[in-house]
């Protein structure tokens, strides 16, 4: 990466990049992010670093717990619970308004999608599969065609893909974005709305147990 870049192509490559870290698990909740260290890594000077840190954290990723130590964020299980529930309210609309107005050409491009990520759940690549989930989700909701409901997710959507990445269980998610599919497809709004909040919350479920073990506090063995 360049400082001959224009600034601003400069302060969003670095702020993408640092997002990506976090969402892919190169950075780790506690992880410490260092101006210099990274400026360094990057190719770039300690200001659009610095100005990324303050984004990422207006966006929810990063905590500055003084001014020399910041940290990737650590979800409460408050935390993870409110974002859930968010999503489950949303996408549940989403999903609803998208079965209302798919045509022809939005249902072809969702099963593509859905093609995909079969392909890339076969070869197991772990790289490809999160992104076309969320590419799946992403289709649902540009479907939608509601721009107030866009703009209400576009601050969540980094960490509502990074609960999304939590969940590993790749031909269980198939599974479950296919019968979303059918539901859309069919043109049911309250099929398809009940299928997205039921697939939320399955998620839910297992993302809780993935970060904080069961109810007695006990992380599941393997």
């Amino acid at each position: 990466m360049s400082e001959r870049q224009p600034l601003a192509a400069t302060r969003q490559r670095v702020r993408e990049e640092l997002r990506e870290r976090i969402l892919t698990g190169r950075l780790r909740p506690g992880d410490r992010l260092v101006e210099r260290e990274l400026a360094e890594d990057l190719g770039v000077s300690r200001v659009p670093v610095r100005e990324a840190i303050r984004s990422l954290e207006a966006e929810g990723f990063v905590v500055v717990q003084s001014p020399r130590r910041v940290v990737v964020r650590q979800l409460a299980r408050v935390d993870v619970e409110e974002l859930f529930d968010v999503r489950e309210a949303l996408e549940g609309l989403a999903a609803g308004l998208a079965a209302a107005r798919a045509g022809a050409a939005e249902r072809k491009q969702l099963e593509r999608t859905l093609a995909e990520a079969a392909r890339a759940t076969t070869r197991g690549d772990v790289a490809r599969i999160p992104a076309l989930n969320s590419r799946f989700h992403d289709e649902i909701i540009a479907i939608a065609g509601n721009a107030l409901l866009d703009t209400m997710l576009q601050p969540l959507a980094g960490r509502l893909r990074w609960l999304t990445n939590q969940n590993e269980r790749w031909a269980s998610l198939l599974e479950e974005h296919r019968r979303l599919y059918e539901a859309i497809a069919s043109g049911d709004a309250e099929r398809a709305k009940a299928s997205a909040v039921e697939h939320v919350r399955v998620n839910r479920e297992v993302t809780l147990r993935l970060l904080f073990g069961d109810e007695t506090g006990e992380r599941p063995a393997g």
